[in-house]
């Protein structure tokens, strides 16, 4: 027989999409057409709604970029439909192929009710039977910054382009017209079996059984009267569509959703509509799918949708309630799990949970984090003392280098803790359920013969948009379909539950989940991640010291004004805020909101130090960190410490000489470090020239915000130039030039102190190229330790394997520490989170470690002025340092110590004794009982006896999770009248409540 295959493929191919899918909407009548273009940033519907409108007609163009339309749509549907089902067709001049990045609408009544979304695949508007259709669309005039090709500069994402600007839309169509059904299930027939056809095998006789069948389909269709003809087309297909599955079959559990970043190449104030809009479409098609459940992560975005659409809330919150519309995630946002602090990351969990709790009665038990960029080892532990059970990404698919071998496995965090964990096979979170998707996800799934399940996330993302009725038609149609997976669309919790019980023997991954893939985004937009860093440690002090304030003199405690602020910093810890990944609106918004509320927290410290302080003409110090400092007490205040001696600066070949009696710093004419020797051991810390700022070369192949490509490496230039060496108090001042920008550094050594402390201003004006200090240490360091939340991973230095070379670029938070046998550094920062380590063998078979920090890059997409402009950094070097020495002195940078007028001591609320034990938070419990809660970790990865000794009354204590109750397999506690004591094990956290 002759091989007609492609022949009869493509036919199917054409004729489907120019035929079958345009007679889906059959007669048709003109809508009147009306608009308002609102004048700046969008307005309530009422408002929009209300406004006067002027004719306006089909062609007409609209919408300068980040504008706002009110477009209004009167009709009549004609007598002689009577019966037929009419919708209304707006297409506002939509791509169908980018849905949730142009141009959207939404949908509402003259009375301002909510209808539906529309967006490039969902662009119609069912009508009620024999009713006038009056409708309002408040249509969105998003750009398309992501274009083809993509990561070109654009100017589109800077700020609102104004009325002013050249509309970038033009209003196609804007009918009435009869909704064909028969010619809908027959284009969801022909698309269905021809999408299970071409994954096939040119050798399954199922393959031309569906081609057969298909042929004989378009046989039957007269291509001039398709609604005349679908019946009979599709009863040629009914005999291969009831053919059932496979028993072995692999089973994929179906989920609505519909990725929506809460701030990427739109701002957040787009975000919000988006989030009304999915929501308005997914409670729409709840009504006409009883089947349907859709799955909507972010506390944050159920809370927009409260606030500014409560109708369309309190209709998913009935559906939530129904299991249909559920809340996952179970964290205030999608936040990026790399680069928040300890106590941040935990607060994402507690925001979101409590919001879920609260607001909708329900206890979220997945952790949904499709599209983070690589994931903490500190997670699961978080996790678990979350009270949730099971975690879910997608992204580490993308990894460039290393296939991840599982896809459903237990996953291992730093302290021991397991949660288990899937990666849907389909290989992206915004399904839409076709026949190549979800062959590749059962071909792709790496537990056969184990597991039989995988999760599979349908409905359009990234912009929103959500689940269609396309998408449910071809759920129907697979759900016992010989040739393809088995789908079932099923509630998050039911298939987690279903996967753990078939695979309880997954196998197990430890550590970090690194991806391979967007490390740029630990340093790109510097000034975001200085906010981030500054702001969580303002938040630290401004509950330690207010819960010290209620505890000590009887405060009223500023719960409004700290939860909404810890919302703000939660909030910018969005996958794409934080990172660097977004478009310039976002983070120049995100600068403007970190300098109000470094403000406002500064003033409430202030504010909380002046209550503890007793008058007096002295000065006393308050100290945050969790270790004593120069006779200051650990989390408590006390007349300020006498100063030590000067530090000697002296000038020696050229160079100078800095000596504070703990270290000799040698600097020389190019302001270079050349030696720094402990005066105590003798010992040399460097293994070459330190503080070296080197510039590379930096235009990664794609993504450029997200990427750094190792070829970068290839070509490097020192900046040795100087254009001034001088002495200042306790060190030294450099100035450089560079290309376009210029550096001036200050090194310090400060009497007493044991680390060099730099401090970098940088006038930051290059373009696409990566700026780095360089520390060469001498040591023969096997891994390199970098502080994550609550504890510290190891990675290995060395590139024996393809996963040690991918990890060329790494993420550490205040701190990165290197070391042999007896003898270390480390290198500690007030806002750096990329860097990277080698080694070398010198020709003295010495081992030179050299640490770098990754200070500015220039990428020139989304945001084409990224990082232009001054920017501060501190850094300091810490030599002979063991890990305990690199988390103090972290700490220490991080949270320097705070001068107040006046006298007395502020003994602190509790003093901990314990190897290694720090304390990360101490705050009133969150349901205001005033009860005081504390929160501290083992950080040397040791296991250890610690003891809490109380400095007020306690009449009880308890170890609590994260949503501050009781727990299992919470530390056993011995408590006596002053202080509990227990064990902790490596990286183990610990919640203690203490009643008051």
């Amino acid at each position: 027989m002759h091989d007609d295959r492609k022949l009869t493929e493509a036919r199917l191919e054409r004729v489907l999409r120019e035929r079958v899918w345009p007679a889906v909407h059959g007669p048709s009548v003109p809508l009147e057409v009306s608009r308002w273009d609102a004048p700046g940033e969008p307005v309530p519907a009422e408002e929009g709604i209300a406004a006067p409108h002027t004719p306006a007609a089909v062609g007409d163009p609209w919408g300068p970029a980040w504008g706002t339309t009110w477009f209004r749509f009167r009709g009549r549907v004609p007598q002689e439909w009577e019966g037929r089902t009419v919708e209304a067709v707006l297409d506002l001049g939509f791509d169908a192929n980018m849905p949730g990045f142009q141009s959207e609408g939404l949908v509402h009544l003259p009375d301002g009710t909510v209808v539906k979304g529309l967006n490039p695949r969902n662009a119609w508007v069912r009508v009620p039977d024999g009713a006038d259709v009056d409708l309002h669309v408040e249509a969105a005039a998003n750009p398309v910054i992501l274009g083809d090709p993509p990561f070109q500069a654009t100017d589109l994402g800077t700020a609102p382009a104004g009325p002013d600007g050249a509309p970038l839309y033009r209003l196609v169509r804007a009918d009435l017209a009869v909704f064909q059904e028969q010619v809908w299930e027959l284009a969801m027939d022909l698309d269905v079996l021809g999408g299970v056809m071409r994954e096939l095998d040119h050798g399954d006789p199922r393959r031309w059984e569906l081609l057969r069948a298909v042929e004989r389909s378009l046989d039957l269709l007269d291509l001039q009267d398709v609604p005349g003809t679908a019946g009979r087309a599709r009863e040629a297909l009914a005999g291969v569509l009831a053919s059932p599955a496979a028993a072995a079959a692999h089973r994929l559990s179906a989920v609505g959703h519909a990725h929506i970043d809460s701030a990427w190449l739109w701002p957040l104030r787009e975000t919000r509509r988006k989030v009304s809009r999915t929501a308005a479409n997914v409670v729409n098609l709840l009504d006409d799918h009883p089947e349907l459940v859709f799955a909507m992560s972010q506390a944050q975005q159920w809370a927009w949708l409260q606030e500014h659409r409560p109708d369309v809330f309190a209709r998913a919150a009935r559906a939530a309630k129904e299991g249909r519309f559920v809340p996952v995630g179970g964290m205030w946002v999608e936040s990026d799990t790399n680069m928040p602090g300890s106590e941040a990351l935990a607060r994402q969990f507690v925001y979101g949970k409590r919001f879920f709790r609260d607001e909708l009665g329900i206890d979220t038990q997945e952790v949904w984090l499709p599209d983070s960029f690589g994931y903490s080892a500190a997670l699961p532990q978080l996790i678990r003392l979350s009270g949730s059970r099971w975690f879910l990404t997608q992204k580490i698919s993308w990894s460039q280098t290393n296939t991840f071998p599982h896809h459903t496995f237990r996953w291992e965090g730093l302290d021991g803790t397991r949660v288990f964990t899937h990666f849907p096979p389909v290989d992206t979170y915004n399904s839409e359920l076709t026949g190549h998707e979800l062959a590749h996800a059962a071909r792709n799934f790496r537990e056969k013969g184990r597991a039989t399940r995988s999760l599979v996330p349908f409905g359009h993302g990234d912009g929103g948009g959500g689940p269609t009725r396309e998408m449910l038609g071809r759920a129907a149609r697979l759900a016992d379909l010989e040739g393809s997976p088995r789908v079932e669309i099923q509630r998050p919790d039911a298939f987690f539950a279903e996967a753990e019980a078939e695979y309880p023997d997954a196998p197990v991954w430890w550590g970090e989940l690194y991806l391979e893939f967007h490390r740029g985004t630990y340093t790109s937009q510097a000034r975001t991640k200085q906010g981030n860093r500054r702001t969580e440690h303002l938040l630290r002090e401004a509950e330690l010291w207010w819960t010290t304030a209620a505890v000590r003199r009887g405060a009223d405690y500023p719960h409004e004004a700290l939860d909404r602020l810890w919302r703000t910093v939660l909030l910018n810890q969005f996958h794409d805020i934080l990172p660097g990944s977004s478009i310039a609106w976002v983070h120049r918004e995100a600068a403007e909101t970190y300098a109000e509320a470094e403000a406002e927290l500064g003033a409430l410290i202030d504010r909380a130090q002046g209550l503890l302080v007793e008058p007096g003409d002295g000065v006393v110090e308050f100290n945050a960190a969790p270790h004593d400092r120069g006779g200051v007490p650990a989390l408590g205040a006390a007349p300020r410490p006498a100063g030590a001696g000067d530090t000697a600066t002296a000038a020696e070949d050229g160079g100078f000489l800095l000596d504070n009696g703990l270290l000799t710093v040698r600097v020389d004419v190019h302001g270079l470090v050349t030696s720094v020797v402990d005066r105590e051991t003798g010992r040399e810390a460097l293994a070459g020239p330190a503080n070296l700022l080197q510039l590379h070369q930096d235009l990664p192949n794609q993504w450029d915000a997200w990427d750094v490509d190792s070829f970068y490496r290839n070509t490097v230039t020192d900046l040795t130039g100087v254009d001034a060496l001088e002495p200042v108090d306790h060190g030294l001042r450099i100035a450089r030039s560079f290309g376009d920008s210029s550096v001036v550094q200050v090194l310090t050594l400060a009497p007493g102190s044991r680390r060099l402390d730099v401090e970098t201003v940088v006038d930051w004006h290059e373009r696409e190229k990566f700026l780095k200090a360089a520390f060469p240490l001498d040591v023969r360091a096997e891994t390199s330790a970098s502080e994550i939340q609550f504890g510290h991973v190891r990675r290995p230095t060395h590139t024996n394997t393809s996963w040690d070379a991918a990890r060329f670029e790494i993420c550490a938070h205040r701190w990165v520490h290197v070391g042999e046998p007896g003898y270390g550094a480390a290198l500690v920062n007030d806002s750096t989170y990329g860097h990277d380590v080698t080694r070398d063998v010198r020709e003295d078979g010495g081992t030179t470690t050299t640490v770098r920090l990754s200070l500015l890059r220039a990428p020139r997409f989304p945001d084409p002025e990224t990082d232009q402009g001054e920017h501060r950094f501190r850094y300091a070097l810490v030599p002979g340092a063991e890990i305990e020495d690199a988390v103090r002195e972290g700490y220490r940078l991080n949270l320097p110590p705070r001068e107040v007028g006046g006298s007395g001591t502020v003994e602190p609320l509790v003093r901990v004794e314990g190897a290694g034990v720090a304390v990360e938070s101490v705050k009133p419990a969150d349901d205001r009982s005033g009860d005081v809660v504390v929160r501290l970790y083992e950080s040397l990865g040791a296991r250890t006896r610690a003891a809490v000794r109380f400095g007020f009354p306690v009449a009880g204590v308890s170890a609590v999770n994260l949503l501050e109750e009781e727990y299992e397999d919470a530390p056993e506690l011995e408590t006596d009248g002053d202080g509990t004591a227990f064990s902790l094990r490596p990286f183990q956290v610990v919640t203690l409540r203490l009643a008051r």
